[in-house]
């Protein structure tokens, strides 16, 4: 255990079970948390590294969040035991493993070339610089990997572009020098090699511009910025889009020019949320738009379900779904459904593919949309004319 991060904290586990007992995927885990530390303090490792279980934390950080002593049981205890158990030579599961291979050679987990970055710029309708070395931006907007590549998060990445714009912001992005953040396919599924390889590579670009603030779209890349850059060092001014513009409502609410008369319901994303404390800034925003009615589900905020994409997991659904048959993602649409809402509104570009779907699957389509923060701002802007 003293070769852990945190392996000291750890001995203060109190066996209490509250880990367990708010582990959306508990009931699949023949480890729970609080087994995995008795295991651990039993000295069984080879057991628990003979389990799946290590592989089913989605990182919603639900046990690390009502931990009574603190235990780092998220961002330490798993994620160490996943260091540790590549340092031995354990594969990873082959859909992860893919994932990894791609963020290495191509900078994304979807295996697209860099240059092909900032081409949803094309069709965004308004000027998007991008800020080269030496330039300067007072915004500097890190698109992320699923703004920049996914087809639908890109008409998003669109919709914010022309927010700001309208907002007469001084903005710019990467382009192909922007990589993944690291935090959502590496850091918490134990590539602490490839994260740290990612971090440099990233605070070197940044180092060749100056801005005033990063402004982020997916919550993964904020806990980066905000969480993970800071630990080795590198703190950096990031703001998740979220928060940019509730810090300009009264402007938003003055330049709205249609009303949304719709219901809709706010999922809490878990990076914004129970990661980062964030639960305001998305409501404050969807309520600058006229006409919403903003409904809650009955687990909202730092009780908010899991989509069941985070740490990685996006990129193990297969995995998860075989040893789970309950998507997260399913439970969650369902539950936006039976609040009588319209709209699931998101934060996080990752819930926009895994909503949908789910949407699809639970038998929702025509009763319940998937649709951004950002994409419903633009709309009651009327700037969603061409996307």
């Amino acid at each position: 255990m003293g070769k852990l991060p945190s392996g000291e904290k750890i001995l203060s586990c109190i066996q209490c079970g509250m880990c367990s007992g708010s582990c959306p995927l508990g009931y699949a885990m023949d480890y729970t948390p609080r087994r995995m530390i008795s295991a651990l303090r039993a000295g069984r490792i080879e057991d628990l590294y003979r389990s799946d279980a290590i592989w089913l934390c989605v990182s919603c950080f639900n046990c690390t969040f009502r931990c009574p002593v603190g235990v780092q049981i998220t961002d330490r205890l798993i994620a160490g035991l996943r260091v540790d158990l590549l340092s031995r030579g354990v594969g990873v599961p082959s859909e992860l493993a893919t994932a990894f291979e791609r963020t290495a050679r191509y900078g994304n987990p979807f295996g697209e070339s860099p240059k092909k970055r900032d081409a949803w710029t094309k069709d965004a309708g308004v000027d998007i610089r991008v800020v080269r070395d030496g330039d300067s931006a007072e915004v500097l907007w890190w698109v992320g990997c699923f703004g920049s590549y996914n087809k639908r998060n890109q008409k998003d990445s669109v919709a914010l572009a022309r927010i700001l714009t309208a907002l007469d912001v001084d903005f710019g992005i990467l382009g192909s020098d922007e990589r993944c953040s690291g935090d959502l396919p590496c850091s918490s599924q134990g590539e602490e090699g490839l994260f740290y390889e990612l971090h440099q590579k990233n605070m070197q670009e940044f180092a060749k511009r100056k801005f005033k603030t990063v402004l982020v779209g997916d919550p993964h890349a904020y806990n980066a910025f905000n969480k993970e850059y800071p630990r080795l060092g590198t703190p950096l001014p990031v703001r998740h889009h979220t928060q940019f513009l509730a810090d300009r409502a009264p402007e938003l609410r003055r330049q709205m020019r249609k009303e949304i008369r719709m219901k809709v319901t706010y999922h809490d994303a878990c990076c914004l949320g129970r990661r980062n404390g964030e639960y305001e800034a998305p409501r404050i925003v969807l309520e600058t738009i006229p006409g919403m009615k903003l409904l809650e589900m009955p687990r909202n905020r730092e009780n908010a379900l899991c989509c069941g994409g985070g740490g990685g997991a996006n990129w193990l659904d297969s995995f998860i779904w075989q040893r789970t048959r309950v998507p997260l993602p399913m439970q969650r649409v369902q539950e936006a459904a039976k609040t009588g809402a319209e709209i699931l509104a998101v934060s996080c570009p990752l819930e926009i593919p895994r909503f949908e779907d789910a949407v699809k699957s639970a038998g929702l389509e025509g009763r319940l949309k998937v649709l951004d923060v950002s994409h419903m701002v633009a709309d009651g802007m009327g700037l969603l004319g061409g996307t």
